[in-house]
């Protein structure tokens, strides 16, 4: 039969006391995370100590996303960019005639 560990989580293990160590202290700010204190989890299994800690690293990865995309989608151009500029003159059909107005 299971038990509820000294961190007030269900164990499933009998008398064995499994300790999420994860839960100790806030990811953003290291505060402690007391036992009757709420915890705002974020992503699956981060913890922070406030509604207003978890936000600054909401926002701090959206940022971090943002940045990462805009890199991609410039390397791209970039990179598409330099392809059409270095491409052999032969593969480019110019024609060059006079055209005469009367």
């Amino acid at each position: 039969m299971g038990s509820l560990a000294s961190t007030g989580v269900y164990t499933g293990y009998g008398d064995h006391i499994h300790e999420h160590y994860f839960l100790r202290s806030c990811f953003r700010c290291s505060k402690p995370l007391g036992l009757n204190s709420d915890i705002f989890m974020y992503r699956g299994d981060t913890p922070f100590c406030s509604k207003e800690c978890r936000q600054e690293q909401i926002e701090m990865d959206e940022a971090n996303e943002r940045r990462k995309r805009v890199n991609s989608s410039s390397n791209r151009s970039q990179k598409m960019a330099e392809s059409s500029t270095s491409s052999s003159p032969s593969s480019h059909t110019v024609k060059s005639d006079t055209v005469v107005v009367a």
